[in-house]
């Protein structure tokens, strides 16, 4: 591989305008793509099989007009006075209005339902006075107009009303042009003295995917790359070719996204480890590149070897990250599926950019990579280093205990972490999602914010006055559930087998009590003398999608600890150094995940990160959270400790290899995390909300693994193991493969060839 490398570098250092040209046509293709096949992204997840998912099968096949997606349309007077006469005309005809729009199937007039319910009321009086006493029909009846009094859409002081936007199809299937006209044509509604907000369902949207935040942490990245290479020329190198990469694989997955169920975090992910690995991979081949010229290397010579060894490294490093991703298949949850195909999509074009994009590029800068100080300093390279010694033994276990300690107690708060999908109070506090949650939850209850869809299917069709008894009978049994404030019938089948009702819990979404209220719900397999039950509404779909994801976290952890102990033993021909590497990971990882449950569930630090309205975790952020991290915390283990075996095969004492090997990694290594935090660290600032615990885990899970993990709690257990590090039983080193990930049989041809030619040229012609 790594002589394949090479001659690859050097292909495209003889044609660097052609390879340049060539990736600019593929990002024009790509781009082209999307613009012409692209569908829509949703802001909902599901899967399939699951019980919610089940029960809206159910619903769509039986009460087909209560199966499309809806968006709440929330409207307030600016004085908190009532609204007059004109005011409700204007907003019957906003809703009204949508009507026209492509993809909305009806509108629920807010002043249209309440006269509606009040209409009834009044019905019912009449009819109970013209009788003179209530029939078992008509004490039904008020039984479920009683229930149902609580569900309201206009407020009691009649300053505020909800509206509500009926789609056809479900969220997956919009279009994004659908709901951006719905919002433009809201946003547009100038009604006077009224404010008009609406929910995510018409909000979501992935316009922008690089905000503010992605584009400061791009310039701490490029801070970075000044810093470590000393010249603003070849710090354009990385940060070209990753934007090159991110945009050849984020507009090519999106143009899968009309025939795959996509959600909006998908091409943020793919942005981000895109962005990531592009500039740290790209990175890894310049500073070797740059290594061998302070050394007097031929720039074409040297960008061979570079591309030979760095390049071969980053080769196995991607492919790491890659084979981590596409693991997320094995779970069985499609999103999580379609998530980690793409972002192994995005990782490979990433290697693929480093290893052909960059060698052109250095090409095209020639000598320019070094700085003006290195290209006529001809003593650079032949300083002194200095004399390693290997630390103390007593300072390696001070450190190694503080190291490990300090993660474990960052650990602490996963113990109690709750998964869970964000709601509207999760929503920045300025944007129109978060105004219309809270507004809701202030005048109406916060139940409204996400009631639950309760079906009964009794045993033998029910008609007439047996249905409406049958209603009243749910709707009895319901409102004595704790935590029930509401309930109201929605809908009946044709044939008489299948009713649906509108429970309104006591509290949001994302509650406990909420989630206590489904589960015990769903503990009763039938109820009233055989009616089978179900539930269904976004806090069932978000219990659901928790439960399966917490069922495969444990398989895919242990797949990805299994892929970390093979890979580890074949490149480092060791048994303990991979114990060693995957104990580290795994450390980082959990204190990532505490990290993240401490500032977005505890609410620490929530001013900092934004997180006003504490809630659970994302539910499919640690599983994420172990594919990416696993794939770095193995390329920080490889940049760092092949120094380290490289210098013990050498010759050098074990314990004095642990210090030669950090000590020659530590650079870029140090430069190749604070980039990538500074990336992921970017996201944390999304206007997508279940972004953010992402870049923030990210982030944080680098820098534990990099700083603590890598340059102290593996070289502190190097050390204590000395020789017994590279202990590998002489049967297992015979079966194993001679992977020479960092090229050093190529080099050791280049380095003969280099010397025998008499080439010590400090400064390359």
């Amino acid at each position: 591989m790594a002589k394949l490398l090479s001659r690859l570098g050097l292909l495209a250092a003889h044609r660097p305008l052609a390879v340049l040209g060539g990736w600019l046509a593929v990002l024009a293709i790509a781009v082209g793509a999307f613009l012409m096949s692209g569908g829509g992204l949703a802001a909902s997840l599901s899967i399939p099989g699951t019980p919610t998912a089940v029960i809206n099968d159910r619903v769509a096949e039986k009460l087909p007009d209560l199966g499309g997606a809806s968006g709440t349309v929330v409207f307030q007077t600016s004085d908190g006075v009532a609204f007059d006469a004109d005011q409700r005309a204007a907003i019957s005809d906003v809703l009204d209005g949508l009507t026209d729009l492509p993809g909305v199937d009806s509108i629920v007039d807010p002043f249209v339902t309440d006269a509606d319910r009040a209409a009834q009321q009044q019905q019912l009086d009449g009819a109970i006075a013209a009788l003179g006493s209530a029939t078992p029909e008509l004490v039904a009846a008020q039984q479920l107009l009683d229930a149902a009094r609580d569900i309201r859409t206009v407020s009691g002081d009649g300053a505020t009303a909800i509206g509500v936007v009926v789609f056809h199809g479900q969220l997956f299937d919009l279009a994004p042009e659908v709901k951006a006209a719905v919002a433009a044509a809201l946003d547009d509604a100038k009604i006077p003295g009224v404010t008009v907000d609406y929910s995510t369902e018409i909000a979501a949207s992935t316009a922008g995917l690089i905000g503010p935040g992605e584009i400061i942490g791009v310039i701490i990245a490029s801070i970075v790359l000044v810093i470590m290479l000393r010249s603003l020329l070849p710090t354009l190198i990385p940060l070209v070719s990753s934007l090159i990469g991110v945009g050849v694989g984020v507009a090519g997955s999106l143009a899968f996204s009309g025939v795959v169920d996509m959600t909006s975090v998908t091409p943020v992910l793919g942005v981000m480890l895109g962005l990531a690995v592009g500039i740290d991979y790209s990175l890894f081949i310049i500073n070797r590149h740059r290594r061998q010229l302070r050394l007097g290397m031929p720039l074409r010579e040297s960008i061979g070897l570079a591309n030979g060894t760095a390049g071969n490294a980053v080769v196995f490093a991607g492919l790491t990250v890659t084979v981590a991703l596409l693991a997320l298949n094995v779970t069985g949850i499609p999103f999580l599926a379609v998530m980690g195909t793409v972002g192994a999509v995005c990782v490979l074009i990433a290697v693929m950019i480093a290893v052909t994009l960059t060698p052109a590029l250095l090409r095209l800068i020639g000598t320019r990579v070094l700085s003006r100080r290195e290209r006529t300093d001809a003593t650079s390279a032949s300083r002194p280093e200095k004399i390693a010694r290997p630390m103390r033994t007593p300072a390696a276990v001070a450190v190694l205990a503080a190291a490990v300690i300090g993660l474990l107690i960052v650990a602490v708060p996963a113990l109690s972490m709750r998964l869970g999908l964000p709601d509207g109070s999760s929503e920045p506090t300025d944007s129109t999602q978060y105004r219309a949650y809270s507004i809701v939850a202030d005048e109406f209850g916060a139940g409204q914010n996400g009631p639950l869809l309760f079906v009964a299917e009794p045993a033998d069709p029910v008609f007439d006055e047996a249905a409406v008894a049958l209603q009243a009978d749910v709707t009895e049994w319901l409102m004595a559930q704790n935590d029930v404030v509401a309930v109201a019938p929605v809908g009946v089948s044709a044939d008489g087998d299948f009713f649906a009702f509108q429970v309104v819990p006591g509290d949001g979404p994302s509650s406990v009590s909420t989630e206590q209220l489904v589960n015990d719900l769903r503990s009763h397999d039938t109820i009233l003398d055989g009616i089978q039950i179900g539930v269904a509404g976004q806090a069932s779909g978000n219990i659901d999608i928790s439960a399966k994801l917490a069922g495969v976290l444990p398989l895919y952890l242990g797949l990805v600890i299994g892929l970390s102990l093979i890979i580890m033993t074949i490149v480092f021909r060791s048994l303990l150094v991979p114990l060693i590497a995957t104990g580290g990971f795994v450390l980082s990882l959990f204190a990532a995940l505490g990290a993240v449950t401490a500032v977005f569930q505890w609410g620490w630090l929530g001013a900092v990160f934004g997180v006003h309205d504490p809630g659970p975790i994302l539910n499919f952020a640690p599983i994420i959270l172990i594919g990416v991290l696993f794939g770095l915390a193995m390329d920080y283990q490889l940049f760092l400790v092949s120094g380290m075996r490289e210098a013990y095969v050498h010759g050098l004492p074990a314990r004095t290899a642990v210090v030669v090997g950090r000590r020659g990694g530590r650079a870029v290594v140090t430069a190749a995390a604070i980039i990538m935090a500074s990336v992921f660290g970017g996201f944390v600032f999304s206007h997508l909300t279940m972004v953010r615990p992402l870049g923030f885990g990210l982030a944080i899970g680098v820098l534990f693994d990099a700083f603590v993990v890598r340059m102290l709690i593996v070289p502190a257990l190097m050390h204590l193991a000395g020789d017994k590090a590279w202990w590998l039983p002489r049967w297992l080193d015979r079966i194993l493969p001679d992977v020479d990930v960092e090229g050093a049989a190529l080099e050791r041809t280049h380095t003969s060839q280099f010397v025998t030619q008499g080439e010590h040229r400090r400064t390359p012609a």
